[in-house]
């Protein structure tokens, strides 16, 4: 078993470790990573949840480069000199480097970021942009599968995309067809392959390799604001399509 020490870590994952990732703070640059990432850290490191206890000076940088206020409280500012280590419920940790570039990724899977990257709230519902020079991290069920377009991808399995416009949403008829699974669509029950994110053009689409979807709490808390314009039947319909939904990931 090797032993873990700082002579060991740079800005990398942690040797023979997929599931856990070093940042060098040495520099003393600051670095954005998500509530609750932190595992460990050697050195004098001070954590700062970006929405309280910040300086003027801080508050305008955060202001001036995270542009996704409903995306604010769940991340924290790391400070401070040494090696610091996040990881995220077990699940893989990519490193990845904008250069002059614009990429959307799903909220949920954006663990950290360079400062110097200007984050956007996409269009997309559930996902942020990254626009500008930096390094990024995101997390992944599994490891991530890099594909061109034309592709048609499920959207449990989207991590992302790059350098191409956002995806449309395809639906395939032939799921629903026939009279049964059109009066099961009508109530929320589907296979989840009858819809899929449809991109066209130049460009990269980030896929993780499998279909389990990382907790996203600022959706949850954005369909939680939309629930006092609901009739009661609307609500209906709404616990239904849950109760499906948590009946297929028992």
């Amino acid at each position: 078993m090797d032993i873990l020490n700082p002579s060991m870590l740079g800005t990398d994952n942690v040797p023979g470790n997929h599931y856990a990732f070093s940042i060098d703070m040495s520099g003393n640059r600051p670095y954005i990573i998500r509530n609750g990432a932190m595992i460990a850290y050697y050195g004098q490191i001070q954590l700062t949840a970006l929405h309280q206890g910040m300086s003027g000076n801080m508050m305008h940088m955060i202001a001036s480069t995270f542009s996704a206020p409903l995306y604010m409280g769940e991340y924290t500012l790391a400070e401070g000199f040494g090696k610091l280590i996040i990881g995220d419920r077990g699940y893989n940790i990519n490193s990845f480097d904008l250069d002059d570039g614009n990429l959307t990724v799903r909220a949920a899977n954006l663990l950290g970021f360079d400062p110097g990257l200007k984050v956007n709230q996409s269009i997309v519902p559930g996902y942020l942009t990254l626009i500008g020079t930096g390094k990024f991290l995101a997390s992944s069920n599994g490891e991530v599968i890099f594909v061109e377009p034309p592709v048609r991808v499920d959207p449990e399995a989207l991590i992302g995309w790059a350098d191409c416009p956002s995806p449309s949403h395809h639906y395939d008829q032939g799921w629903v067809s026939n009279f049964m699974a059109a009066g099961a669509a009508r109530f929320g029950v589907n296979s989840g392959e009858e819809r899929q994110f449809d991109f066209t053009g130049a460009g990269t689409v980030l896929v993780q390799s499998s279909e389990k979807v990382i907790n996203d709490w600022a959706t949850v808390r954005m369909i939680e604001s939309q629930i006092h314009g609901l009739s009661a039947g609307g609500l209906q319909r709404i616990m239904g399509v849950i109760q499906t939904k948590l009946g297929e990931n028992r």
